[in-house]
């Protein structure tokens, strides 16, 4: 435990950006994990649909420091090539 009021505060806040980060990035996979499904059964409509979805969520948690922008944008990128291919 925390000995000065500061270091206190300190954990207080990173316990919270922690939960808020997990459950961000569990939302996130989740989307992509659904965009996948779409993609394996080679539905191009529900597909796109899941993509654009899967997209503003990358966006959304890079914005954040639950990702790097560069991670979201490879991710977003392989995402892309997955639903073009179908």
């Amino acid at each position: 435990m925390a000995n000065h009021k500061s270091a206190a505060k300190r954990a207080r806040q990173n316990t919270k950006r922690r939960s808020i980060n997990r459950m961000k990035k569990s939302t996130m996979r989740t989307a992509i994990k659904k965009l996948d499904k779409a993609v394996s059964e080679g539905n191009k409509d529900l597909a796109q649909t899941l993509y654009t979805k899967a997209q503003s969520l990358l966006s959304k948690v890079s914005k954040s420091s639950a990702m790097n922008k560069k991670t979201a944008a490879r991710l977003t990128s392989r995402l892309a090539s997955r639903v073009n291919k179908i």
